[in-house]
């Protein structure tokens, strides 16, 4: 499938599968999930019943990818905007049954950037993966983004994806780390690199960090090391700044996208291998193979200590990629608005001491 194209319409149900001590897991860690599905375009929420059963929630946005929250705001990019959504529920709060209400307060039109990993910095400024111009950008208000960094060997700004820059980490608030798939400079020329292209690059030293990954992608700052995710090969590992070498810890059974941490735990993002195409044929394939391990579509959690997967979240149905996941902390059932209903036009909010809501029942 071509990720640029418009998302297909899903007539197979799509069923969400918890493993028996997912739930016990999340109320343990006193958190909830999100995580995006470009495929079909969906924003999933992950949070538990009353009766601790697993509560999904999902909402439709054009080929939703990038993900950030600090549980109160989430971003959100999409086919050719960026979102900004809000909890609306006062602390304590509870309506229908949810304690968190996202609700998209504001969009910003970018074109289509192919925006990957997004993040908010210390100064609250949110920095994206602009991969179809090859940098970290911003938002402008006048322009489709402004570029704040792009690597060395990228010569110009222009739409051609030529690395396939993908992922960002910060470190103390302010991009340090960044993931691609290979060190080229003309028109996607990173598709010939795909098996031994990946790298990982220092922005502020201006140097390459670690080479030789295969798809690398979600670098993240947790604990004082750099993890990330070695698609192409399937593993989730971290990287030694010093040796410049990549250690990995787990074999995921998938194409691994999306890392979040909490606790010693990694929660990981598995999409299916395509049959094909830019990410069939990998060494991936060829290694779940070996091992025994048939490919998932879904989240997996990891113990960091033991490398094993603890706790896993499968997807049956029409969809087989996901890209980000990121955790919810202190929520226990969050939903969301989104625009493919009349919910968006007759729920409002005020601010004061109640955190008032109120949902219209007829058109005014």
């Amino acid at each position: 499938m071509n990720p640029n194209s418009p998302c297909p319409t899903v007539i197979e149900p799509v069923r969400v599968v918890g493993s028996p001590g997912l739930t016990g897991w999340l109320r343990d860690q006193r958190l909830s999930l999100a995580f995006t599905t470009y495929q079909s375009g969906k924003l999933f929420l992950v949070g538990r019943k009353p009766e601790n059963g697993l509560a999904i929630f999902e909402r439709t946005f054009n080929r939703a990818m990038g993900l950030w929250s600090d549980g109160q705001t989430i971003w959100l990019s999409s086919a050719y905007q960026l979102w900004r959504f809000e909890n609306s529920l006062a602390p304590g709060q509870v309506d229908e049954g949810f304690d968190r209400l996202y609700v998209p307060r504001a969009g910003y039109t970018t074109g289509d950037l192919d925006i990957h990993d997004v993040a908010r910095n210390v100064e609250g400024q949110v920095v994206f993966v602009n991969t179809r111009f090859s940098c970290l950008a911003t938002l402008s208000e006048q322009h489709s983004f402004t570029s704040l960094w792009k690597p060395w060997f990228i010569d110009r700004l222009v739409p051609e994806d030529r690395c396939h820059l993908n992922g960002l980490a910060l470190v103390d608030g302010q991009p340090r780390y960044v993931t691609a798939s290979a060190c080229t400079n003309n028109p996607e020329g990173w598709r010939h690199r795909q098996d031994d292209g990946g790298v990982v690059i220092d922005v502020v030293r201006e140097r390459i960090l670690v080479e030789g990954l295969s798809m690398p992608h979600s670098p993240r700052w947790y604990r004082d090391k750099l993890w990330l995710l070695d698609s192409g090969n399937g593993t989730l590992g971290w990287v030694d700044p010093v040796r410049g070498e990549f250690t990995p810890i787990a074999v995921c059974p998938g194409y691994a996208r999306g890392l979040a941490f909490v606790d010693h735990y990694a929660v990981i993002g598995l999409s299916r291998p395509r049959r094909g195409g830019v990410f069939g044929g990998l060494n991936l394939d060829a290694r779940l193979s070996r091992e025994g391990m048939t490919p998932r579509c879904g989240l997996i959690v990891v113990d960091l200590d033991s490398g094993e997967i603890v706790h896993g979240l499968d997807i049956q149905g029409p969809i087989d990629e996901l890209y980000d996941v990121v955790v919810l902390p202190e929520v226990v059932r969050p939903t969301a608005l989104a625009f493919n209903n009349e919910e968006i036009r007759y729920t409002e909010t005020t601010e004061g001491l109640s955190g008032a809501l109120w949902r219209a029942t007829s058109c005014r």
